[in-house]
This record gives C-alpha cells, sequence and structure tokens, in this order.
C-alpha cells in the first residue's frame, strides 16, 4: 500500500512538486487513462521528435570523433548515440540543440544543477581568492565544524582531498599507519572504491570486470549480500571467513571497506543489522573499519544523513565525495596513528574555493530540508515502480533507499536466477530516446539505478515511471504499435532479438563472471570447520534471515 507523503509547497529552486494522494499508483495509471484518440494522438505526434531525440546533431559527431583521435580511448560515453550536453538546471539537462532530459542519475549534482545559491559562493570566493590550506581562513573552519555536526562520535577529525578515489586511498594509508605488518583487506564483492592503482585491487567490480587481473593474494571478498535471492545475509559468518582467510595465508586484515550502500554492487541495501556483526568482528580482529560514503552520503539514504547511520554503527574512518567536496573523517586515535612526521598537503582539498562549494551545497542541503525530501520522494518512486512489477515481471526486484533505487532486470522472475543486462541496456537507450536519463550498473550490469539531484520530486517520479511503462509496454504485446518505433527500426523479431543477445552475452561475459564471484564465495568458506553449514549459513538458505528482512 502506498504511503501518505507529506503536502508540501515546492522548494524556490528545482523541481520539487507536491505529493500525490495515498494509495495511488498515479505514474501507472496516468497511461491507462489516456483516451484511445489522445493516445495515438500524443504519443503518434511524438514519434518524429523521438527520432530526432536519439539522433545526434554534427556538432556531436565532430566532438565525438575529436574525442576518439585526442582523448583517452578507454574512457566511455553514455549511451549509443552519445548526447553534447550544454546546460543544466535543477532535475534537467539541455542539449546543444535545447532538447530537454530529465536527469536520474547525476548524483554529483547533489542539490540541483546550477544552484544558484552554490553558483553565487563559488563566484564569489574565486572573485577575491583561492589558494590552498597553508593559509587562515574561516571558511575552512567553518565548514569543518558544520560537517562534523552531522557526524557520530568519536568522528571529529576532517581531511579534504579531491575525489573519493583519493579518500579511500588516504584512508588506506592510515589503516596502514596505525595497523604495522598487517597487509591484507576485506573488501565487499561488486565493490568500487577508486580508480588508483592502491584501490583497483580492492575493487572487485574493477578487478573481475572487463580488463580486470583478479584478485590480490592480499585481499579477501566478502559475498554481497542479495536479499532478492536471500543468499549472503549473515554478515557474522561472512566476516568471521575472510578474517580465518587472511590467517591462512599468513596475514593479518589491516582494514575493511564497505560502501554503506553497495552502489556499483547493484544499488544493495545491507541487510538490517548486518554491518552491526561485521563491524564487530573486524574490529575485534583489529581491523580498521572504513564507511565509503562516496555514493550514499549527505542525506541521500533519507532516514539517516549518513548511510552508516541506517545499520546503526560507527566506523573508524568515513570517506566521502562526488555530491559535494571529496574528504575523510576519521577520530583522534586513528588521526594520531597517523601523525607520523611527513607533512600531508592537498593542493586543491581545503582551498578558499573548494570549501565555498562545500559549505553551499551542505547548508542548502540542511536548510531545504533535503535528506526529509529523499526519504519522501524515494519511497513514492520505489512504490510506483512496484506498481509496474505485476505487469511486466522482467522488473525482477525494486530496491533501495531514500533516492539511491535499483530495478534488477531478469528473464526468470521466478527462479530469480537469469540476469538481464542485454535487456537492461534496452530499456536504458529507449529511455533515453524519450529523454529520461538512466543507466545500468551491478557486477553483471543488469541493475537499473536512480541516483538523481535530491531536488526530483514527485512531478519526476510521475514522468520516469509512465515513461518507462511505456518503453516496457511493447515487451507484453505481440505486435508493435507504430508509437513504439524509436530511433532504430524495431521489427516484431525485436524481443527474439534480445533474447539470442542475452544467450551470446551470458556464455560470453556473465557466466564466466559469476563463476568467479561463486568460486571466491565457496573458497572463501571452505578454510573453515564445518565450512558446508557455514556457507549455507551464510548464504541464507535459512527462511529465517528472509523473514526479519
Amino acid at each position: 500500500m502506498a504511503s501518505k507523503i507529506m503536502q508540501k509547497p515546492a522548494l524556490s529552486y528545482g523541481s520539487l512538486s507536491k505529493a500525490s494522494p495515498a494509495g495511488e499508483c498515479r505514474a501507472v495509471n496516468a497511461f491507462d487513462q489516456l483516451g484511445s484518440s489522445s493516445k495515438g494522438q500524443s504519443l503518434g505526434q511524438g514519434v518524429e521528435a523521438r527520432q530526432r531525440c536519439a539522433r545526434s546533431g554534427p556538432m556531436a559527431e565532430q566532438l565525438l570523433a575529436a574525442r576518439k583521435e585526442n582523448y583517452g580511448p578507454n574512457t566511455s560515453v553514455s549511451y549509443d548515440q552519445p548526447l553534447h550536453i550544454v546546460r543544466g538546471e535543477g532535475c534537467y539537462l539541455y542539449d546543444a540543440e535545447g532538447r530537454r532530459y530529465l536527469d536520474c542519475i547525476n548524483n554529483v549534482a547533489h542539490v540541483g544543477h546550477c544552484h544558484p545559491k552554490v553558483l553565487e559562493a563559488i563566484t564569489s570566493q574565486l572573485s577575491q581568492l583561492n589558494t590552498n590550506s597553508r593559509y587562515l581562513h574561516s571558511g575552512l573552519t567553518e565548514y569543518t565544524q558544520l560537517l562534523l555536526s552531522t557526524m557520530n562520535k568519536p568522528l571529529e577529525v576532517l581531511y579534504m582531498v579531491n575525489s573519493g578515489s583519493e579518500a579511500n586511498d588516504l584512508a588506506l594509508r592510515m589503516a596502514h599507519a596505525c595497523r604495522p605488518g598487517a597487509t591484507h583487506v576485506a573488501v565487499m564483492a561488486g565493490a568500487y572504491h577508486g580508480h588508483t592503482a592502491s584501490l583497483i585491487p580492492l575493487s572487485p567490480y574493477k578487478f573481475w570486470g572487463h580488463g580486470g587481473e583478479g584478485k590480490a593474494p592480499h585481499v579477501h571478498v566478502i559475498p554481497c549480500p542479495d536479499p532478492y535471492r536471500g543468499e549472503n545475509m549473515d554478515g557474522q559468518a561472512a566476516a568471521r571467513a575472510v578474517i580465518a582467510a587472511a590467517h591462512n595465508a599468513g596475514g593479518k586484515l589491516c582494514a575493511f571497506f564497505c560502501e554503506s550502500v553497495l552502489s556499483c554492487g547493484g544499488q544493495v541495501v545491507l541487510p538490517p543489522g548486518y554491518l552491526q556483526a561485521v563491524y564487530k568482528e573486524m574490529q575485534d580482529a583489529g581491523a580498521i573499519v572504513i564507511a565509503d560514503e562516496v555514493q550514499s552520503g549527505f542525506g541521500r539514504v533519507g532516514t539517516h544523513f549518513w548511510g552508516y547511520q541506517t545499520q546503526g554503527v560507527v566506523p573508524d574512518i568515513v570517506t566521502m565525495g562526488k555530491c559535494v567536496v571529496a574528504a575523510l573523517v576519521t577520530n583522534k586515535k586513528v588521526c594520531n596513528g597517523f601523525v607520523t612526521g611527513m607533512e600531508y598537503f592537498n593542493t586543491y582539498g581545503g582551498s578558499t574555493g573548494a570549501t565555498a562549494a562545500a559549505m553551499a551545497t551542505l547548508q542548502v542541503t540542511l536548510e531545504d530540508s533535503l535528506q526529509q525530501h529523499a526519504q519522501e520522494v524515494g519511497q513514492y518512486l520505489r512504490e510506483q515502480l512496484e506498481c509496474l512489477r505485476p505487469q511486466y515481471p522482467f522488473l525482477g526486484d525494486v530496491r533501495g533507499i531514500g533516492l539511491m533505487v535499483g530495478v534488477e532486470v531478469v528473464l526468470d522472475p521466478g527462479t530469480h536466477q537469469t540476469h538481464a543486462p542485454r535487456l537492461a541496456r534496452w530499456l536504458k537507450e529507449r529511455m533515453k530516446a524519450r529523454q529520461v536519463l538512466l543507466s545500468t550498473d551491478g557486477p553483471y550490469d543488469n541493475v537499473i539505478k536512480m541516483k538523481p539531484p535530491l531536488v526530483f520530486g514527485t512531478q519526476e517520479v510521475d514522468t520516469l515511471v509512465q515513461t518507462l511503462r511505456w518503453v516496457t509496454v511493447f515487451l507484453s504485446t505481440t505486435h508493435l504499435p507504430l508509437w513504439e518505433v524509436l530511433s532504430k527500426d524495431l521489427g516484431p523479431l525485436e524481443w527474439a532479438n534480445i533474447l539470442e543477445e542475452e544467450t551470446l552475452h551470458r556464455e560470453s561475459t556473465t557466466q564466466p563472471r559469476m563463476e568467479l564471484y561463486r568460486s571466491n564465495e565457496a573458497t572463501l568458506f571452505s578454510g573453515l570447520a564445518g565450512s558446508r553449514l557455514l556457507m549455507l549459513e551464510a548464504r541464507g538458505s535459512c527462511t529465517t534471515n528472509r523473514s526479519k528482512m
């Protein structure tokens, strides 16, 4: 049953809209309420516009050609036909030809694209001074105090850096300084912690992905909980297994990295109490516990300001990036262990310009109650997506917290086993053709993820969900309506083509990668006494764990 969202006026910025009545799948019903004549007219007239949207303009084609010639070839662009985006405002992006796109994925623009208060703070500071933190300035002190006020004690020391990758790299340095002689690290399956030489080995998303070199001997991977399939739900058993694995390899754990909500892992919300059990085992073993909040921090999860707070834990280190300014927060014990006589300096971290941007963004987040807004709108979004699932069962699982939402796409919703990355990509591309921007992620790239700016409102939810239904209706019909023709020529064999692509992709990519994750799981638990029973418990085969979700 849909819960009631508080009625409140739109904020002065962005597209925050009034809430919908309780108990109504409004976004879904809107499609049904279109009369036959209006449906044919509105959708039919949109065919030409949608076809134009999918094509790149001449400038975009020139930019793409120049980029391929001179820019790093292993960088990526979104979508089969890349967009030439020139402007942003609130929840929307605009291309060079003036077309407006609903941005459902850009969590970097935390308070919306080009928020006037943030722009004013940055331009005002840069017009006066931009220098580093070796000089005293009030902005750094004020931001430090405000940010730390959102944290739990004893987290009370701040370091500002340039990126989430740099924050996690610094966290690893601190852990090594505090744990001399301990070189092993535990991470979660599907995790991504950064692109540096020290962090790619700590990111299964990368080292078991395309071009990856596999797991290093000093790294131990905890199987990711999977509430959808009821697997790997026992955090205590998993933690004990990796601690034993490090010991069996002749080492000791230095650190445990964990995203508080696993983003690249597929928008996975950890089971209640999971991190409490894991943190206790890790900290009892002496490991430094690091909460990666690069994706989930600053109010995005809605119920709390930081993702780790949803689990009732306090880490030793919190890292952050993307949406405000990258930084690291820790306690004085860890900080003192890092103070070895070597100076830590960061040219742009803590600079006057970066601090002004961070302060303005954090103030807007707090003053405009965007955390509460994320909770209310995120709940509404999940409810509306749930309304689609009975009609379109390939939308296998709707999950998330706040405005951090994922939809797992599968081919066999009865058993949940067949991941459908090609179908997920098909949906993403069709949504883009209708000017709604989504992306896909997860170890098998079959989870459609939604992490919009926090000013995303119920009006934007209705647009997103109604458009998703227009796209998915094709997959439930035996013929192709005229208005379903997109940028590519779709025929009655389109579904068969998607299935064929899935088969080929499964053989070449999904199945080999799945075997890596399963092999790690089996090896991890085989090193313990009673390994068979422990492995069954950790994978959550007992229905008791599932009933607690």
